[in-house]
């Protein structure tokens, strides 16, 4: 008969496992958010190229934050690309425990988050920070570089193939135009009229220097609200 393990053989045998399974997915985020990072650099600089040529008044930028965010300005949007330092596992109930490739590996379910966010420009222009940004994306991706990404429209249905699909940077350049494509698609709404029919003096005074008054492509309407629902 086995003899139970004591707290201290259990405790190193998770951390043996699940933290050194954490680390190894958090490394391999930074280095594939590095390589957003690149890809999204490149194709604001063909953007910015080309564009100059129509327009030079159409601002096409690429800003680097922090190791764990950076931003595309195009026109009057602005997409914020922010990855999560933390590593998260499935929900049980997600329908990805159901794929044999889980199965047979449960480790494969912890995955690294980046983020995708849509703001105006404006909103950080005049620093308005009552403005309301909309998630676009978010791409999950594991200890094997399986990735998959929960969104909108294309976003939702092109690159949803956890079991097969490995990241690569074309993919990655691809996820990043269909991002913009997708904020290019929503113009600015007007807020609701019984959420702007009274305001203050203090907001008013606001305005002048930090247009405090809360601003958003879709102030007053959920983001759920669009069309096609979130995978």
């Amino acid at each position: 008969m086995d003899t139970p393990k004591s707290a201290k053989e259990l405790i190193l045998e998770t951390l043996k496992t699940k933290a050194c399974l954490k680390q190894k997915v958090f490394k391999s985020t930074i280095e594939i958010f590095q390589d957003f990072k690149d890809e999204a650099k490149s194709l604001t600089d063909d953007l910015k190229a080309e564009m100059d040529v129509v327009d030079k008044a159409v601002a096409i930028d690429f800003f680097e934050k922090s190791d764990h965010e950076f931003h595309i300005k195009f026109g009057g949007d602005i997409l914020v690309f922010f990855m999560h330092t933390n590593v998260f596992e499935f929900d049980q109930s997600h329908g990805m425990w159901n794929t044999s490739y889980l199965k047979e590996d449960e480790l494969r379910a912890f995955c690294g988050m980046i983020n995708v966010y849509n703001f105006l420009a404006d909103s950080f222009k005049y620093n308005r920070i009552n403005d309301v940004g909309y998630l676009v994306a978010r791409l999950f991706v594991n200890k094997e570089r399986h990735y998959f990404v929960e969104g909108k429209r294309q976003l939702g249905f092109l690159y949803n193939d956890f079991v097969n699909e490995i990241i690569t940077n074309e993919k990655i350049r691809k996820i990043i135009e269909s991002s913009i494509l997708y904020s290019m698609d929503f113009d600015l709404l007007t807020p609701p009229y019984e959420a702007m029919k009274e305001v203050s003096v203090h907001d008013v005074i606001q305005v002048t220097n930090a247009m405090n008054i809360k601003t958003g492509k879709r102030l007053g309407f959920k983001f759920q609200a669009d069309n096609d629902n979130i995978i």
